[in-house]
């Protein structure tokens, strides 16, 4: 009765309608940010497997562009993937062939776009499975007893050349004595060195970087933003460590343990960018494990020569 002659029953219905009205637009708001965090997930599960696929997808556009003017009727008659000790014996067969002068081509392919007129002669129909393995080495005889291309981890710039043997440099296949390679992900770090062929550990490290789902009410605008920066300062540490063990130095001048530094590095494809000018060379590579592990699984699958038999 005091309330309603103090004019205080109106206001208290209006409080209570005005709470409802906030309930329900709370639960609105609750159930948006839901489906946004949703729709965040998916899409960065979108965006992980593209960056998984984008590599394949890039390499099966380029087949489909070589093979639009072969002949389909054509096909390598065996391929394999050579490493360690099955490389060394590969090479060593192709090391011990010996004709007579210019009785052997070896042909350095760098893409697919031209083939050098030494390659289309001497394999003759075959030769568009050359442009089709390019970037490869070729290399034939001139009575047909061999008919291989070699897609090393580094390719040779382009050249042809008959002799009495096959001119392979070991340093296309197998890393030297002062090749220094690195690991490096979004959220880890590895380091090692090449000892008589042998990798040996360095040093690595992880970093705390937020994971590709975000958690928690904040939004996911301040949720890539923190995780950026997590990045960039991993990527800074990365850059110290490198810069700590070569000396400041960078590519293949950077000295290392008494030496000229072939720094090679591996990784993601996201953050390789980071590191193509110090590096004398890069490659995208899928390792995962702890710094040590992913480490000798990287350079486990830089170091492989694959092998057309055509």
């Amino acid at each position: 009765m005091l309330d309603e002659l103090l004019g205080r029953a109106e206001l208290k219905e209006r409080i209570a309608e005005l709470e409802d009205e906030r309930d329900a637009l709370a639960g609105r708001l609750e159930g948006e940010s839901e489906r946004r965090t949703e729709a965040a997930r998916a899409r960065q599960e979108a965006e992980k497997e593209v960056n998984r696929l984008e590599d394949r997808i890039t390499e099966l556009e380029d087949r489909v562009e070589r093979l639009s003017g072969d002949d389909d009727s054509l096909d390598y008659r065996g391929t394999e993937d050579l490493r360690g000790d099955r490389l060394r014996e590969v090479l060593s067969r192709l090391d011990s062939l010996s004709t007579d002068a210019e009785g052997a081509l070896t042909a350095a392919v760098a893409d697919d776009r031209s083939l050098p007129s030494a390659v289309e002669s001497a394999f003759g129909d075959r030769a568009s499975l050359v442009r089709r393995a390019a970037p490869c080495v070729a290399l034939t005889d001139d009575a047909g007893l061999v008919s291989v291309a070699l897609s090393p981890p580094r390719q040779p710039d382009g050249f042809d050349a008959w002799s009495d043997g096959f001119d392979l440099d070991p340093a296309w296949f197998h890393p030297t004595e002062t090749t220094v390679v690195a690991l490096v992900r979004g959220d880890l770090f590895a380091l090692g060195r090449y000892e008589d062929a042998d990798l040996e550990f360095v040093e690595g490290f992880e970093s705390d970087v937020k994971s590709a789902h975000s958690k928690g009410g904040f939004s996911q605008a301040r949720f890539e933003r923190i995780r950026e920066g997590q990045i960039d300062d991993h990527l800074d540490r990365c850059h110290e460590a490198l810069d700590e063990f070569l000396g400041g130095g960078s590519g293949a001048d950077a000295g290392a343990a008494g030496g000229d530094a072939d720094l090679v590095v591996l990784g993601e494809r996201t953050v390789l960018g980071e590191f193509r000018d110090r590096a004398a060379l890069t490659a995208t590579v899928d390792a995962s494990g702890d710094p040590e592990a992913a480490l000798a699984e990287a350079s486990r699958e830089f170091w492989t020569t694959r092998l057309y038999r055509l």
